[in-house]
């Protein structure tokens, strides 16, 4: 179980990761969304597959219902991207 403090500090660290992800993702140029996009479809992937070795595990119920709605939810997220990039390359190609 976290202690008090554990809790304060991975709160503190979700903020301040959460800050500072917008603020990068805003400052993105449109020229350089595809590529960015294609390397968080990379890190999803290997999200979906850290999610799929907690899911796995016979650790505690919690830990295989958090890893099997992780696993979904990256799997999706790792689609998605890669239909979006699709898309976006699709306006750059002469037809």
């Amino acid at each position: 179980m976290l202690s008090i403090e554990a809790l304060i500090v991975s709160i503190l660290i979700f903020v301040l990761a959460t800050f500072v992800g917008y603020f990068v993702i805003t400052k993105v140029p449109p020229t350089l969304h595809t590529p960015l996009m294609s390397g968080t479809n990379a890190i999803s992937g290997i999200i979906v597959v850290g999610a799929m070795i907690a899911a796995g595990r016979d650790s505690t119920t919690l830990t295989v219902i958090l890893g099997t709605i992780a696993v979904f939810l990256g799997a999706t997220n790792v689609f998605g991207g890669f239909l979006v990039t699709e898309r976006m390359l699709k306006m750059f190609r002469r037809d």
